[in-house]
């Protein structure tokens, strides 16, 4: 009969995270139910996001209450009685046959082969004598519970544990002799690969049945890795902490698994895999799909009494001691910034670590959007900012490896060096370019051109995009900054000299990464080819969509640089579309290239903004340093959206249960942009004067200066007097005239219009009796868009915010056709500043380029405090002080830290 799990068909075919769907052995802890599609108006209108559950209910459910109190009294006097009885019984067992043996215990039967074995009924029993009913009821405290005779009768408690009549260290199952802690098969149902287990327990049940515990090893398809398990080597198997009792007669056959050092060194780890059947050098949890290191005692029987939590306390994370390694303050710990857009999640992450005390600088950025690019680069002036494609900078890095190289910076460790020649040549300031020309047959215009100075590199020609290549930038002799011209590597024959100069000088400064250089690539890849907006999406393999490519590349580029750390960051659509596909090839991927990983979802609106807007954020960490957390909310939030019901569990939330009270309240419009002065349609300022004081806690900390804000302690009064990016998007006249006409109300949109009717069914029609109305353009003041847009359902084109709302996720664009964007009380939608600030984004923070490619700037950017919330939990993994669990709680001043410079008195100190 094929083996029954109780967690489910195939280990970690499921990630929910319930009491129902995982064993009692890793039953993590519920989350918060960020979405309830059934009670969403509601929680939106209370802001609640946890539910309260009866206590002593609770307590029945989870397995802490199994008998009454009045019947605990009695324990003591029962428990001396019932081991006066084992005693006796252990003697008469002593010199009894084992159960269900029909050879003698002391000798082992010869081993029948597979084909034997086939279509015969198993058989088995156990080998050897008991093992004494003091160390088993040690190991096994749960086996052994004080009981009535009647209930002691049955094979198990109510909360499904089996008790135990004795336990065994061996074990023959069909002529296989079996031993405490050995590998096994264990039979599946018809048509389905046999499971694999260690045997960490074997035991006859007080009614004479025969069992083991298996703690379950998972190979990659049992992960959340699922269909993409090809990424994996079959023979890599993944241990886990699941254990579930099964009949004795499921064991199969004898496994030889290995366990071998995690390495990124994938060529060096194939050497170390001895001769196997399978090998194992990772740990793997449910909870947030972890991929962890396994400990030092991985190997050590675990007989599934303790519990585990999803939250680290303080108690752990003192006990995994604060010793720093490299993060020390005065350390710079470098980072990679891939497509960064204007810098948000770099930013965000560098605040965060600085206030752990790590010292986190932005070294390298890379965005395709040059907007955004100068936008970080006004603000992040220590940052080497490219503004190249992705794929064109893992090129350039590689090539710039070899001219490293060739220069004699670093050794090669292929022996080849393609540049090399290009240095033998003598550099002798283009005197033989005559003597070159000659031998091509040209004649000479009687010009010669003098490099002066190299000063910059890229992959391909900046004016022709399919020209591939080294292309260095030249400053002629005697010519100015405006002649400067792009040229091919291969051109520059003559120049080894200055090219080598320029070589020399950017290893030394670090202008380009090295393999090793990096201590963290933060970045979230494009998926465009995920999005609802997306007709044509390929839900087979998305990977074959162009628009998708950037995650192959961003992985690419971790698997070049193998940074110590890794965080990626994407839309929900990433575990929505095509059963989440590309958020299980992010996680295969890092785990083929031997990371530890786990992923999680955040809301922004958590860490104290007036947005929801949730996203995935996926770790990855080297094997050798510790897996960072997910810091937990510090703010109630008004929740929004929907998420698969296979990863609600990811969800970065509390227990159900935990008492609100605690969070800071959840942030609304009002908090956020309230003090900032009014401004018109047509209001084109780039720089103004705040005319208010700040009046909440948020507004007092977004106008905080770039160093009082990377302080723990922030200053008494902010200092940044100058308010950037205060303006909107300049609507035509038409629009402008129709939202004048919006009323300036709660709730308010196209709706209001005249000429419009709400239908019961809250589809919208025209009302006959009122003729359609027209601006002094001709068009009509209710567009037809608006009418038809979600079938007519929507009330959002054309509608006002409201001060005691909150936005669902603030977007690239601003125009009111089709969103909630307008200002509550003035006829505009809300401008760069205000999104910004919706954002998290600093007043000190400046964007450049045209008014629309600010709101990309902005509504492409990750949360900043989210990113700094990141930061933190960053910050504790390079100390090394990061818990066993998954989340962390953030520091009382973390979320505080504001109201220092604060006399509000509704703030506690």
């Amino acid at each position: 009969m094929p083996c029954k799990r109780r967690a489910q068909k195939k280990p970690g075919s499921s990630s929910k995270r319930t009491r129902d769907g995982i064993p009692p052995d890793e039953e993590p802890v519920e989350p918060v139910e960020l979405v309830s599609t059934q009670a969403e108006v509601k929680a939106e209108e209370s802001g609640s996001v946890l539910g309260d559950e009866d206590s002593e209910a609770k307590e029945v459910r989870s397995g802490k209450r199994r008998t009454p109190k009045r019947a605990r009294s009695s324990e003591k006097a029962k428990k001396v009685k019932v081991e006066e009885e084992e005693e006796e019984e252990e003697k008469k067992e002593s010199k009894s046959q084992p159960p269900r043996g029909t050879r003698s215990a002391d000798v082992d039967p010869p081993e029948k082969s597979e084909e034997a074995r086939d279509g015969e009924q198993s058989e088995c029993r156990f080998l050897g004598g008991p093992i004494p009913k003091k160390e088993a009821r040690t190991r096994w405290p749960k086996r052994y519970r004080e009981n009535n005779n009647k209930s002691a009768a049955r094979d198990s408690e109510g909360d499904g544990i089996q008790q135990a009549k004795r336990h065994y260290r061996r074990a023959e199952v069909d002529g296989i002799i079996y031993s405490l802690n050995d590998n096994a098969f264990v039979k599946a149902g018809e048509g389905e690969e046999n499971y694999i287990c260690r045997i960490v327990e074997m035991f006859e049940g007080v009614q004479g049945s025969l069992h083991f515990t298996a703690r379950w090893f998972y190979r990659a398809s049992d992960t959340v890795i699922k269909h993409l398990s090809n990424l994996i080597d079959g023979k890599r198997v993944f241990l886990s902490d699941i254990h579930d009792d099964n009949p004795l007669e499921c064991l199969v056959q004898k496994l030889n698994i290995a366990r071998v050092p995690l390495n990124v060194d994938l060529e060096a780890k194939k050497k170390m895999i001895p001769a196997c059947d399978y090998y194992y050098d990772t740990h793997y949890s449910l909870s947030y799909s972890t991929f962890k290191h396994l400990p030092v005692d991985a190997d050590e029987q675990k007989d599934g009494n303790n519990t585990s939590s999803t939250v680290s306390t303080d108690e752990e994370e003192s006990r995994s001691g604060c010793e720093v390694k490299s993060g020390e303050k005065h350390d710079e710990v470098k980072l990679l910034d891939m497509y960064s857009g204007c810098g948000a999640m770099s930013t965000g992450l560098c605040l965060g670590a600085n206030l752990g005390g790590v010292n986190l600088v932005t070294r390298w950025a890379v965005d395709l959007n040059e907007h955004a690019c100068n936008s970080l680069r006004l603000n992040h002036p220590e940052t080497e900012v490219r503004n190249e494609a992705a794929e064109d900078f893992l090129s350039l890095l590689k090539e710039w490896k070899k001219l490293c190289i060739a220069v004699g910076l670093t050794e090669s460790t292929d022996g080849n060096q393609p540049y090399s020649n290009l240095f033998n040549v003598e550099d002798d300031g283009g005197e033989n370019d005559e003597e070159n020309d000659n031998d091509d047959g040209e004649e000479d215009d009687g010009e010669a051109f003098e490099v002066e100075k190299i000063l910059a590199i890229r992959y391909g020609d900046p004016k022709e995009k399919d020209e591939k290549g080294l292309y260095l930038k030249v400053r002629w002799k005697g010519y100015g900054p405006d002649e400067d011209t792009w040229e091919p590597i291969d051109g520059l024959g003559n120049c080894g000299g200055k090219i080598k100069e320029f070589i020399s000088h950017g290893y030394a400064s670090k202008l380009l990464p090295l393999p090793g250089d990096v201590d963290v690539l933060c970045g979230g890849p494009p998926c465009q080819g995920i999005s609802g907006f997306n007709r044509f999406r390929d839900k087979n393999n998305p990977l074959r969509d162009d628009k998708n490519k950037q995650l192959i590349v961003f992985m690419d580029i971790v698997e070049y640089l193998k940074p110590r750390y890794v965080l990626m960051e994407n839309v929900v659509d990433l575990v929505k579309f095509s059963e989440g596909y590309l958020g299980r090839y992010a996680i295969g991927r890092l785990v083929q290239m031997n990371y530890q990983t786990r992923m999680g979802m955040m809301a922004a609106g958590a860490y104290g903004l007036a947005q929801f807007r949730m996203r995935v954020f996926v770790w990855g960490a080297q094997p050798l340093e510790s897996l960072p957390q997910y810091p937990l909310p510090t703010h109630n939030v008004v929740v929004r959206g929907v998420i698969p019901l296979e990863f609600e569990a990811h969800t970065v939330a509390y227990d159900v249960g935990f008492c609100l009270d605690k969070l800071e309240r959840k942030l609304l419009l009002e908090d956020a942009i309230s003090d900032l002065p009014a401004v018109g349609n047509y209001h084109h300022q780039d720089e103004m004067l705040y005319d208010k004081d700040p009046k909440t806690d948020f507004q007092r900390y977004i106008r905080l200066s770039k160093e009082d804000m990377a302080s723990r302690y922030a200053g008494s009064n902010p200092v940044n007097q100058l308010l950037y990016d205060h303006r909107p998007l300049e609507l035509n006249r038409d629009d402008y005239d129709r939202v004048c006409k919006i009323p300036k109300k709660k709730g308010a949109n196209f709706r209001d219009l005249r000429g419009v009717r709400v239908r019961p069914d809250n589809k919208v029609e025209w009302d006959p009796k009122i003729p359609r109305v027209y601006l002094k353009s001709g068009k009509p003041l209710v567009p037809d868009y608006a009418m038809t847009f979600v079938q007519g359902t929507s009330s959002k084109p054309f509608a006002r915010l409201w001060w005691d709302e909150t936005v669902p996720t603030v977007v690239t664009r601003a125009e009111p056709h089709n969103q909630a964007i307008l200002h509550p009380v003035q006829d505009r939608v809300l401008t760069i500043r205000e999104n910004a600030r919706l954002q998290g984004f600093p007043d000190y923070y400046k964007l450049t380029g045209p008014v629309k490619e600010r709101y990309i700037q902005v509504g492409n950017a990750v949360a900043v405090p989210v990113a700094r919330a990141l930061g933190y939990a960053l910050s504790v993994a390079f100390k090394g002080s990061s818990g066993d669990a998954p989340l962390m709680k953030l520091p009382a001043f973390f979320s505080k830290r504001e109201s220092r410079s604060s006399t509000s008195s509704d703030v506690d100190a």
